[in-house]
């Protein structure tokens, strides 16, 4: 199959899975009273498949590159705003656990990306 849309892209489909997680997950009871972690918790999530998207329209696999780096870091942020919805008790163990899985996918096939792109530019 050839890419031709950051649409295409698996990277960018898991993300927005991931998103849309994030965005279930903060919009249940707990998160009404801290505006403050679900903005950031949102915004980290989005983050994570915008990044893919500016990237991929960026010119150059230099530049991708640089943006899916991004990308893998802000799917670490969500992690790590993860546990913290856990301990304010946000969030169960379970839905960690489950977004967390889902943020590491997201990690690893933007990192696959990072590799086939390397690859291409030597």
């Amino acid at each position: 199959m050839k890419i031709e849309r950051f649409e295409d892209l698996e990277c960018w489909k898991k993300a927005r899975d991931l998103a849309n997680m994030i965005y279930e997950l903060t919009g249940q009871k707990g998160f009404s009273r801290d505006l403050q972690l679900r903005s950031q918790m949102r915004d980290a999530g989005g983050s994570v498949m915008h990044n893919i998207a500016e990237g991929f329209d960026s010119g150059s696999d230099a530049e991708f590159v640089r943006f899916l780096r991004i990308s893998r870091r802000s799917g670490s942020e969500v992690q790590s705003q993860l546990y913290l919805a856990l301990d304010r008790e946000y969030i169960t163990a379970i839905q960690l656990r489950k977004a967390y899985d889902k943020a590491t996918e997201v990690k690893r096939l933007i990192n696959g990306l990072i590799t086939y792109l390397r690859k291409n530019n030597r």
